[in-house]
């Protein structure tokens, strides 16, 4: 049984050091444990530093391609470095690298595919209390859209078995903590959740630069991932907002009309009320279509996993080959 410990890492050399000091060197029920390092286009020597500290493998890229993008790239090299179970953590040293037991023992049990590390968000300190407030709504957003019970859906200290890295693919540009989860319910990949500790601010996080880009960015990835794992639910529930209203201005047209003696002139709620009929309509023909589209991308995926365990069967030495 093989861990992978992946760390994606931009200008991290201060940090580093720390990280991969606190991570784990012997685990139960595992035989070997492994670091990998993306640098995602670190100008310091964040490289170097990964190096001189024993990292096994780092996956450097020539320029910054994100922190979802490295994630991804991540999960590829893992797999191809042989990892029967995939931890990510962040190179700041956010998380208790002493926790990384709790975090796999799910997957080992074979109780989960994927499991969250849930930090004690209320307790704290560096956690401004909109900070906080944010996060109980943004987690309870994303609860309900990906149908789990994960309190902590932002964290990033994670595990994920071969199986579930191989499932997983991530295609928006701006996080993957969000988009992750709601594949994973899509994708029938069985979630838990494990409570974690977390170590002192060692820097400000680079992943925004304020709170109000954070939000927009969250919220259009949530949008975005939304209309293309449910895009049936997604069409419906705008199509149920415009019939809605179609309906009620319908109902007022026909109150004025029997109410009010002589020519009522109310034509205009009958208009507006044709049109929103209309878009309504659009809608569920658009929600149709996206849905037949969904399906094709779905039959696509099952493809791109295949491609991906033949490539890893043949990278593999013929003895270790099934």
């Amino acid at each position: 049984m093989k861990l992978v410990i992946q760390i994606p890492c931009l200008n991290e050399e201060a940090t580093l050091p720390v990280t991969l000091a606190d991570l784990p060197k012997l685990l139960p029920g595992v035989d070997t444990i492994e670091i990998l390092v993306i640098d995602d286009g670190s100008t310091d020597r964040t490289g170097e530093v990964a190096r001189a500290h024993g990292v096994h493998r780092v996956l450097r890229f020539p320029s910054r391609r994100g922190l979802a993008r490295g994630f991804d790239a991540g999960l590829r090299e893992a797999l191809a470095m042989g990892a029967d179970i995939i931890v990510n953590t962040d190179a700041d040293n956010q998380y208790q690298g002493a926790d990384i037991g709790k975090l796999v023992e799910p997957i080992l049990t074979h109780r989960a595919d994927m499991v969250v590390g849930t930090r004690p968000i209320d307790s704290i300190a560096h956690f401004s209390p909109l900070k906080k407030l944010l996060q109980r709504l943004g987690s309870g957003v994303v609860r309900g859209l990906a149908n789990t019970d994960v309190p902590d859906a932002t964290s990033g200290f994670r595990a994920y078995s071969r199986e579930a890295a191989l499932r997983l693919t991530v295609l928006t540009g701006f996080t993957y903590t969000l988009e992750t989860l709601i594949q994973a319910s899509q994708k029938n990949i069985t979630l838990a959740h494990v409570p974690i500790r977390v170590n002192g601010k060692l820097r400000e996080s680079r992943l925004f630069s304020g709170m109000g880009s954070y939000i927009l960015r969250s919220l259009g990835t949530m949008m975005r991932v939304t209309l293309l794992y449910q895009p049936l639910r997604f069409f419906l529930t705008l199509a149920a907002v415009f019939a809605t209203g179609a309906l009620a201005l319908f109902a007022r047209f026909l109150e004025l009309y029997f109410t009010t003696p002589g020519p009522t002139g109310h034509v205009q709620s009958l208009t507006l009320a044709g049109v929103l009929a209309i878009i309504a309509t659009l809608f569920v023909a658009l929600g149709v279509l996206a849905d037949l589209i969904a399906m094709n991308r779905l039959l696509l995926e099952e493809i791109v996993v295949n491609t991906r365990l033949q490539r890893l069967d043949a990278e593999r030495p013929a003895k270790d080959r099934p």
